[in-house]
Order: structure tokens, then sequence, then C-alpha cells
């Protein structure tokens, strides 16, 4: 009897880049922004280091969501029915996730200097868009120069992962139908983040399945999800530590 080669659905993987994600995040709010501050950690060299080297472990595990967002992203592009109804779900959301991703990570109420990742996603879409018009025109020139302004966007707007995370999203568009050059292109591009590389390895099992659908389900979990871990840090930390 064969052995099945393994293999994930789209759903599997997006479950993978939610526990990572979450991971990072915990690492980002609870502990950068709450366990690392705090008088009675910083006062004590041994707890801290402990601390400190935890939070390093999770954000090394939390490298390795965005990756696997921006690869099903390009797939939620190729097999989408409405690709401006998929623009208008990451804008709406990109606005409504603001201000948790402020409060958590960046420890403010507003933050107009950094842009959640919904906004990175949404400018990697619409660079796909356009570039795909102008594939069919039959204008490589144009295609370049959306490739370019979509970076100079997400550096303007300092969004999450900023250019480096649109040119990302780019190289697994260009490489779409093939897996392999996919997979090395991405794990190339985000050689600088020490283990997002990889990210690439359940992407290269991915069986073009979408599995199932919890579309929604993603979508409210990046804002709750923030919200939730600012309030653990803002609210029950401080009991915690005063017991």
């Amino acid at each position: 009897m064969s052995r099945q080669s393994p293999s994930l659905t789209g759903s599997s993987l997006k479950k993978i880049a939610m526990i990572t994600m979450l991971i990072d995040h915990i690492g980002a709010c609870v502990f950068e922004r709450g366990l690392l501050l705090v008088d009675e950690t910083r006062n004590d060299a041994a707890l801290f280091e402990m601390l400190r080297n935890t939070d390093r472990i999770l954000r090394l595990i939390g490298r390795v969501s965005f990756p696997i967002f921006c690869f099903l992203l390009v797939e939620g592009f190729l097999h989408t029915h409405d690709r401006k109804k998929y623009a208008l779900r990451l804008f709406l959301f990109a606005l409504v996730s603001e201000i948790p991703f402020d409060l958590a990570i960046m420890g403010l109420l507003f933050d107009p200097v950094h842009q959640n990742v919904f906004f990175t996603l949404l400018i990697g879409l619409l660079a796909m868009m356009l570039c795909d018009y102008f594939r069919m025109q039959a204008q490589p020139v144009a295609q370049v120069l959306v490739l370019i302004l979509a970076m100079v966007l997400a550096w303007a707007l300092h969004t999450d992962y900023g250019y480096r995370g649109v040119l990302l999203i780019e190289l697994l568009y260009i490489f779409r139908y093939d897996r392999m050059k996919q997979v090395v292109a991405g794990a190339v591009a985000f050689s600088w983040e020490t283990t997002a590389p990889l990210a690439f390895i359940p992407v290269w099992f991915y069986n073009g399945k979408r599995g199932k659908s919890g579309k929604w389900f993603f979508y409210w979990f990046y804002p709750v999800h923030l919200l939730i871990l600012w309030g653990v840090k803002t609210f029950l930390l401080p009991i915690l530590i005063s017991v």
C-alpha cells in the first residue's frame, strides 16, 4: 500500500498562520509592552532575563505567520469570484483593526505612524489587480511601475512589514504557477527575518484545496485578539503582579 505524501489545505495553512500570529502578538503586547516594563520585573535580573528570552522565542515563532498570509492572499486573488469585494473587505477590516493594533502593539490609542497588516495585504492585492489588468493589455513596463509604486506606498504609510511585505506578495504573485520558485523566492526575500523562511515548509505542502471555509473568523480574529491581549496587558497583568 503506497503512502500518501503529507498535504495541507488552505484552511490548515490559515490555522498555522493564526496560531503563530497569536504567539507573536503575545510577545509584542504582553511581554514587550507589559511584563518587561514593570519595576517588579526590571529589578529582578534573573526574572527579567528569563522573560526576555521567552519573548525572543515567541517572536521567532511568530515570524512564520506573515509569509503564509501573503501566500494565502495570492491564492485568494487567483480564486476569488469578486476581486473588488475582496479588496473592500481588506480595506474595511484595515480600518476596524487600526485602533486595536495601535493599542496592543504600539501602546497608543491611535498611532498615525504605523498601520496594521491589513493595509499591507490591501496594497499587495491592489498591485496584483493592476498588474493583471496591464498584463492583459500587454504592458510590461506598467506592471513594473505598479509593483514599484506599491512598495513605495507601503513604505510611505509605514504599514506592518512595509515595502518588504509588499515585495514578498509581488514575488509570490509573479511565480504563482511554480511552487518551487515561489518557495525559494519567498524564503530568500524574507531571509532577513531569522525564522520567516520556515513558513515556506507548510506552503510547499499546500494541496490547492480550500478546506473548511472560515474566512470571517480570520477577519474578526485579528482585531478581537489584539483587543483581548491589550486588555490582558492593561487590566489583568497589574492585578497579577500586585498579588
